[in-house]
């Protein structure tokens, strides 16, 4: 029986062995690749959601960015963080080596592990880092109805 390829020493390569090297082939493209490529966009601010029993709490880390470029939304549960990373330079006469600055837009959409107050948000921006604080709605109770029975 002939397999389609061969392995270095031009023995015959089974399926399965195909399949592995093909799997391998392709965690090792994924994982060379940066965020930046992998997701098609200029860069995406990481993010920590914590929740306790009366608020949740909203971490991003948006470093490079000024405060006035940053949007911070919140609708049907949904929190949205956007903004732009701009650079302006202005050098004359200088060579770069190497440049790895980047900019552009990004957008990032959180959907919240529960119902919020969105008049309680409290945010604030500092190094770089974005938090925000949800009071947490009070979920209503099931009551129990008695039935009388005359």
């Amino acid at each position: 029986m002939k397999w389609g390829l061969t392995k270095r020493d031009n023995t015959a390569l089974n399926p399965f062995e195909e399949f592995e090297r093909d799997v391998k082939k392709t965690f090792e493209n994924f994982f060379s690749l940066e965020p930046a490529n992998l997701f098609d966009s200029a860069w995406i601010p990481t993010v920590d959601v914590k929740e306790d029993e009366k608020s949740i709490h909203v971490r991003a880390e948006i470093p490079g960015i000024d405060e006035k470029d940053i949007n911070v939304a919140l609708e049907d549960n949904i929190l949205t963080i956007s903004g732009e990373k701009k650079e302006e330079r202005k050098e004359e006469n200088k060579r770069y080596v190497l440049s790895e600055s980047r900019y552009g837009s990004f957008k990032r959409c959180i959907t919240l592990p529960g119902e919020v107050k969105a008049d309680s948000a409290k945010a604030k921006f500092k190094n770089g880092v974005l938090t925000i604080d949800f009071e947490k709605k009070e979920v209503s109770q099931p009551k129990r109805i008695t039935i009388n029975v005359k």
